[in-house]
C-alpha cells in the first residue's frame, strides 16, 4: 500500500491538526498521505484498501458528528470486515466514550483497530498527542 488515506472531519482544527500528524508518519515511513476531510471523497474509494485512517472529535453527547461522518462511518462499517483502521479525534469534555463507542463499532463490523484503540486527545493537541499521531501514521504505513 503506497498510499495511505487519512480521512477526518474536524470543526475546530483540533482533529485536522491529528489528521496531518498521522500524514507527517506515513511521510516518514516512506508512504505517500493522503490526508482528506471527510466531504472530499465517497466512503466507496476506501472500499479496495485493506487499511485507513479515520479522524472525527467527540460532539454533543459524545457521538461522531452526525452530518457529514456518521453516514460515512455507516457506510465504511459495510465493507469494514477484514479491514485494519487508525481511529483518531479530539474532545473538549467527557472521558472519551466516543471513541471506545468507535472501536466497539468497527469490530463489531469485523475490522481491526489499529493498536487496539483509537488516539485521542483533550482539545488542540499537544507535542504528545502528536507524536502519538506520527506513530500511528508509522504503524499505518507499514501494513
Amino acid at each position: 500500500m503506497d498510499k495511505v488515506m487519512i480521512v477526518y472531519w474536524s470543526q475546530t482544527g483540533n482533529t485536522e491538526n491529528m489528521a496531518n500528524a498521522i500524514g507527517e508518519g506515513v511521510k516518514a515511513a516512506g508512504k505517500e498521505a493522503a490526508v482528506l476531510s471527510v466531504d472530499a471523497l465517497k466512503p466507496e474509494e476506501l472500499q479496495e484498501l485493506p487499511a485507513f485512517a479515520l479522524g472525527c472529535p467527540a460532539m454533543g453527547d459524545e457521538v461522531l458528528e452526525e452530518g457529514e461522518m456518521e453516514p460515512f462511518v455507516e457506510a465504511v462499517e459495510k465493507f469494514a470486515s477484514g479491514k485494519t483502521i487508525a481511529l483518531f479525534g479530539s474532545y473538549g469534555w467527557g472521558d472519551g466514550q466516543w471513541m471506545r463507542d468507535w472501536e466497539e463499532r468497527m469490530v463489531g463490523a469485523g475490522a481491526t483497530v489499529l493498536g487496539g484503540n483509537g488516539v485521542i486527545c483533550q482539545e488542540d493537541p499537544d507535542e504528545e498527542a502528536l507524536e502519538a499521531c506520527r506513530e500511528l501514521g508509522r504503524k499505518l504505513a507499514e501494513l
